[in-house]
């Protein structure tokens, strides 16, 4: 660091050392006159070079300084969320394993068949959950390498196709389920991408909406063009987020208080997430506690 100021003083030096050996005649010159207009300027051009250099020196020192405490930052959050997803993943497997633990010991001291069977079955629920959290992950950390398929996708078929899924997993048929695309005057423009993909998207948003929607709720699934693009959107009209759970849905395996007992691994809106980058789009959560949630999909055209 040290060095780098003393380097910006080596032009006022010399700028400085080339005056005196001017003034005092030490550089043959038979213009006396032109002595101390050559000193003058040698020295204010040498101080003037030296005022560039350090002001440039400081501006650099400050942008280096600046990109430090940047990446510090950087360094430091991307620790804390490796914490709190290994946290959260601690939280995920330590419940069904221990739920596994406890029906394999009551399985060896139960003798009644229809107890076992029972027993056996809550086993394999929690293996399955298992699989689907393992399942999940993959998937998630597939999509940062995954090459995609820039095929054009039809999104009113698309959409029609999540909701029939949507409407065959639903447990009753006490939500009201709807779709509006737009015909006049014209339909939607057809999107660029991996369809499987983008339609896992749609579809889990549909599915978090059936989770935490209540017997007698809508939900609308809804699509119009945007900017350039096509907007997707899925709204309920369920129990709504607290505000200060908005903005964590989007993590890995993060649940909030409702989460409490609904089944799921807690990555369905982070790979919803995680699709809409890949495709250069964007996704965004608007919610009322009490009064229902919006969650849309921006895709581009």
């Amino acid at each position: 660091m040290r060095w780098r100021w003393a380097g910006a003083l080596i032009p006022a030096l010399l700028g400085i050392g080339f005056a005196f050996a001017l003034y005092g005649g030490w550089l043959v010159d038979r213009m006396v006159f032109m002595r101390t207009d050559a000193g003058n300027l040698a020295l204010l051009l040498g101080l003037g070079l030296s005022i560039l250099a350090a002001a440039a020196l400081a501006a650099f020192e400050r942008s280096e300084r600046l990109v430090r405490r940047v990446r510090d930052q950087v360094q430091a959050q991307g620790a804390a969320e490796r914490r709190r997803f290994m946290q959260r993943l601690d939280h995920e497997l330590k419940n069904p394993l221990m739920a596994i633990q406890a029906g394999l010991a009551n399985l060896g001291g139960e003798q009644a068949p229809e107890r076992r069977v029972a027993i056996a079955g809550g086993i394999e629920a929690q293996v399955h959950r298992i699989g689907q959290l393992a399942a999940d992950l993959r998937k998630l950390a597939e999509l940062e390498t995954r090459p995609l398929q820039a095929v054009p996708v039809d999104v009113s078929d698309l959409l029609q196709e999540a909701l029939d899924l949507a409407r065959e997993r639903m447990t009753d048929g006490e939500r009201r389920l709807t779709l509006s695309v737009p015909q006049a005057p014209w339909p939607l423009p057809a999107v660029s991408g991996d369809r499987d993909l983008l339609f896992l998207a749609v579809f889990n948003l549909l599915d978090n909406a059936l989770k935490f929607s209540r017997p007698g709720d809508t939900i609308e699934l809804r699509a119009f063009e945007d900017r350039g693009g096509v907007a997707v959107e899925v709204a309920d009209t369920g129990p709504g987020i607290p505000a200060g759970e908005a903005e964590h849905v989007w993590e890995e395996l993060y649940r909030g208080r409702a989460a409490t007992g609904v089944p799921g691994s807690g990555l369905g809106l982070a790979l919803v997430r995680a699709i809409a980058e890949r495709h250069g789009g964007q996704v965004a959560l608007r919610s009322r506690e009490g009064k229902g949630t919006v969650v849309t999909l921006r895709l581009p055209a």
